[in-house]
């Protein structure tokens, strides 16, 4: 049985700046869609300032993606400018977080530019669509559409097909566990022999249903009481009552313990997730979502995976927001990202027990 709550509690930087920083908030009274194009403009605009200095060291170009009802979505490649139009390089799929309702790729640029700057890699934002209009399950569908899309243009993009990283944060982490189980698993028809996925980089992710959870992720806590659902019940950023708001847009029908798309960590198995590319797990303390990531490590690491999880000790989930004023924090979450696309280089050993390294205090 499993207790994490020595990584819970506020760390220090986060209580000196927790008052004095305007925590992102919307009014779950207003119109779904007024909130989330009041927050994706703002998201816009602070990015929007980031690229002023990013701008000039990166390449972008817009991609529409065909998705399998006969829509499109918007996609958006970064390249460095250090590197040549004709160089093939390594891509890093991403996914972006906001809860399945926010999120553009103007949101993504700063975030996406400074990945590609950084690392050498093409990285390509998916934006997937969004709740209110688009419930369960067009974004997985999306996330699907999209990786198979990427390896039809692989010529066009200039990158490797056996060098393909898939990532994302928070809503986009749940995206990339579900497709990289289900690639491994064989469970979609669609991305049955496209090549394997070199690594799959998962940040503040969600990968247990709230509504299962009991049932679920609980039976491998100590207690309830002790359980990052309980400990981060009222955490800043992500409480469980926004969690249970987006989750409430997404129009989720009745789904058992072994969806892989909600419930992706109780959806697999020792057994099953053998043979899952290396993996990196990024994972805020202060998060309502945190014991859930921490059980997927568990599992993958003792399934010989190679496994790495970094616990962000004392900061709450998004924390990344807040950018330099959580100078150690924010370093340390683009750490882990770069760390997992560097996986697309080599083959990082398992080392087959768990092994939680607190990067953050």
């Amino acid at each position: 049985m499993c207790d994490f709550s020595e990584y819970g509690g506020p760390s220090e930087e986060w209580l000196k700046i927790e008052k004095a920083l305007p925590v992102p908030f919307f009014d779950f009274g207003s119109d779904p869609k007024a909130a989330r194009d009041m927050v994706n403009a703002g998201r816009e605009d602070a990015s929007a300032k980031l690229m002023e200095q990013l701008g000039p060291h990166v390449r972008m170009t817009d991609h529409s993606i065909p998705t399998r009802d006969g829509s499109t979505i918007e996609a958006r490649s970064y390249r460095a400018a250090s590197k040549s139009d004709d160089e093939v390089l390594p891509a890093y799929l991403y996914f972006h977080g906001g809860g399945f309702m926010f999120g553009t790729l103007g949101t993504g640029d700063a975030a996406c530019a400074n990945t590609a700057i950084n690392t050498g890699a093409v990285v390509v934002n998916v934006n997937y669509r969004h709740t209110p209009e688009h419930t369960f399950p067009t974004a997985w569908n999306d996330s699907k559409d999209a990786f198979i899309w990427l390896h039809k243009n692989t010529d066009k993009l200039k990158i490797d097909p056996l060098k393909v990283v898939v990532g994302g944060i928070s809503a986009g982490g749940q995206l990339t566990a579900a497709l990289v189980l289900e690639k491994h698993l064989g469970k979609n028809e669609a991305l049955n022999g496209l090549p394997e996925i070199a690594a799959q980089v998962l940040i503040i992710p969600a990968l247990a249903y709230h509504e299962t959870y009991a049932e679920g992720a609980l039976k491998w806590m100590k207690s309830p009481e002790i359980s990052s659902i309980v400990e981060n019940e009222n955490a800043p950023i992500l409480p469980m009552s926004t969690v249970r708001y987006f989750m409430e847009l997404l129009k989720i029908p009745k789904l058992d313990l072994k969806d892989t798309r909600l419930n992706t960590l109780t959806a697999a198995s020792a057994e099953n997730v053998k043979g899952l590319p290396p993996t990196m797990l990024g994972i805020a303390g202060l998060d309502p979502l945190r014991d859930e990531a921490l059980l997927y490590g568990k599992l993958l690491s003792e399934a010989g995976v190679p496994t790495e999880v970094r616990l962000f000790k004392g900061v709450p989930h998004g924390h990344r927001t807040f950018g330099p004023a959580l100078k150690e924090a924010s370093a340390q979450w683009d750490k882990a990202i770069e760390d997992g696309i560097a996986w697309a280089h080599k083959k990082p050993a398992a080392i087959g027990k768990f092994d939680i390294k607190v990067v953050c205090s």
